[in-house]
């Protein structure tokens, strides 16, 4: 460590650790290497080109697609037809990245309708597919034969000899772990996470999930086709054994063993299991076993809370090695600061209803919330608090009945377009992305605000600079001002629940919105977490928000509130400000549940 920090290197600069190695890779030709360890070498990067891919779109994303196989399988034999009709391998490579991007596109289709192990058994039948798909095109793919005859590679016009065609291969690599590494840690990376945790979370926060399931997917498969197509000219040879089960399984199990949610793990776990068998002829042998093994282990390790979150402050203590200290002070501490101002918006929720079956949930419920207040919604459970908060969001479309804010109809079902058009919310539970820092958990909130692509991402483009720089300074903003900066490089995760609450505020503040509906904000706080609550919520209407409110803290209510709404299975029973409520007999029946509440609730509620 101490000759790393003479190298001027911390925990944001240890890239150039793994690209200093890289660029050792692809001169070992000509630092004495010899031919057979310099074939296990490129084997190992053709195969972590593959395993990166999954971990982008699992590991990341958390989308279980297991037909890497069928990308890799489709790049070879793109690769392989078209250099025998005289093609240029720069010419194969492009075309075999994008038949597997399409390849991609494909197989993310099922995934728009199902999750989990069921978009992971949808994408296993392409790997059952490879063989007879191979056969209907004998004239293009050689059938069960194989293609023979794969030339030298030719690049750019010129033959590549075999130490030439080796450096190209670790060159591939290291570029795309570049491209990689600057994705995955950029805000496209933490929209993925965020997705992976939870499809709500993100569309809340106005990020199109079917468009970056779709993203993950295709380009989760361009390096699976580039190695495919760089395979080629190992053997010269691509025959259908080559895509069997146990290929399946091999990559699957390297990734398990290096690490999904990582960049450089890919490397590591094609290392270990290419080397393995060649070292080891039992391994061999016996290798499916092996490989279920690692997939068993991997398993139970994958599902370990704890594990996970040991992990996670690992990769976060790397992170921040080396890295200033974030500054204290009032603000810091827990004190909100002055916001900046918030755009002046009406939302006005005219005789909306909703039934689920015979439920009657909500029935002709209208309300008014204005910027510069507190409007609360309260009632007993199961009075359709909640659900109207998920009409007003988009989450539910109502049966009748419309929303509008500032004269517009939202959309109602849409929850997407509802968080793009300026309202955001918060969830009964805090639901907090594992492995983000605190400042990431606030700065994805500005996905949408000030958007910058994916392309630009990746190659650290001056926008993306630029963009990046007005992400921490605002999420900085929204830190202090919920008394979370001097716990911005720490896990969300690991928040106490008071600062988790906190975290979603100013998760959602982030997102540019001034309509805020909160969700039960209050419930498991104590009072120095309610104190810093109400504060915050104050400061919110001050700087001229628009704040909806459920809750069940009936003096939270009363004391923040400037106008109530109260429900009763799905009925509006009364309206009014905080004085009027407590007075309010059929308040005191239904909320309080005492029919001699106006004096009960005067005095002690």
């Amino acid at each position: 460590m101490n000759i790393l920090r003479r190298l001027g290197l911390n925990g944001e600069r240890l890239w150039v650790l793994p690209l200093f190695l890289g660029v050792l890779a692809i001169v070992a030709p000509w630092l004495g290497v010899g031919a057979g360890d310099l074939r296990q070498l490129m084997l190992v990067a053709i195969l972590a080109l593959t395993v990166s891919g999954l971990n982008l779109a699992w590991g990341y994303g958390g989308e279980l697609a297991i037909g890497q196989l069928a990308m890799y399988a489709l790049g070879a034999y793109v690769t392989g037809y078209l250099v025998i009709e005289g093609h240029d391998l720069a010419v194969a490579l492009l075309a075999s990245a994008v038949a597997s991007a399409a390849l991609g596109l494909v197989t993310s289709l099922p995934a728009l309708r199902i999750s989990g192990w069921g978009v992971a058994m949808a994408s296993f039948f392409l790997i059952i597919m490879i063989p007879q798909v191979v056969k209907l095109f004998p004239d293009q793919t050689g059938g069960g034969i194989g293609l023979i005859g794969i030339p030298a590679p030719v690049f750019l016009g010129r033959e590549l000899d075999d130490n030439q065609f080796y450096a190209l291969v670790m060159v591939v690599l290291v570029l795309w772990l570049l491209v990689m590494r600057n994705l995955v840690t950029s805000r496209h990376g933490s929209a993925l996470r965020v997705m992976r945790e939870s499809p709500v979370l993100a569309a809340s926060l106005g990020i199109d999930v079917r468009r970056i399931k779709i993203t993950s997917y295709v380009l989760g498969a361009v390096p699976a086709g580039i190695a495919g197509s760089l395979f080629v000219f190992v053997d010269r040879f691509v025959a259908p054994d080559y895509f069997d089960f146990a290929a399946a399984i091999l990559i699957i199990a390297a990734a398990v063993l290096g690490g999904a949610e990582t960049v450089y793990g890919a490397v590591v776990g094609a290392a270990i299991l290419t080397v393995l068998p060649a070292r080891f002829g039992v391994f061999d042998e016996y290798s499916e076993i092996v490989f279920g093994a690692f997939l068993v282990g991997g398993g139970i390790l994958l599902t370990n809370d704890k594990l996970k979150i040991r992990m996670d402050g690992l990769k976060l203590r790397v992170r921040n090695w080396g890295a200033a200290e974030p500054q204290r002070g009032p603000a810091a501490a827990g004190t909100p600061n002055e916001l900046p101002a918030l755009p002046p918006r009406t939302v006005v929720v005219e005789e909306v209803s909703k039934s689920f079956g015979g439920n009657r949930a909500l029935n002709g419920v209208s309300l008014e919330a204005r910027p510069g207040e507190i409007t609360a919604l309260i009632g007993a459970n199961g009075s359709g608090k909640t659900t109207l908060l998920n009409i007003i969001s988009g989450f539910y479309a109502a049966d009748s009945g419309a929303v509008r804010l500032d004269g517009r109809a939202l959309p109602l079902g849409h929850a997407v377009r509802t968080a793009r058009r300026g309202v955001a919310r918060t969830f009964q539970t805090p639901i907090v992305p594992a492995s983000m820092t605190t400042a990431e958990a606030v700065a994805v909130g500005r996905y949408i605000a000030d958007y910058v692509s994916m392309p630009s991402s990746m190659v650290r483009a001056p926008r993306y600079r630029k963009v990046a720089a007005r992400d921490a300074e605002q999420g900085a903003v929204w830190l202090r001002a919920t008394g979370l900066a001097d716990q911005s490089r720490s896990l969300a995760r690991g928040l106490s629940l008071g600062d988790r609450r906190m975290l979603e505020v100013a998760r959602a503040l982030a997102t540019g919105a001034s309509v805020l509906l909160l969700d039960e904000v209050a419930s498991g706080l104590d009072l120095e977490d309610l104190e810093r609550l109400g504060a915050l919520l104050r400061a919110v209407r001050d700087a001229g928000g628009t704040v909806i409110l459920v809750e069940h803290n009936f003096r939270l209510v009363t004391d923040l509130a400037d106008s109530i709404y109260v429900l009763e299975r799905g009925d509006l029973i009364a309206h009014g400000d905080a004085a009027h409520i407590r007075q309010n007999e059929a308040v005191a029946r239904s909320y309080l549940g005492d029919a001699v509440a106006p004096g009960l609730a005067k005095g002690q509620a």
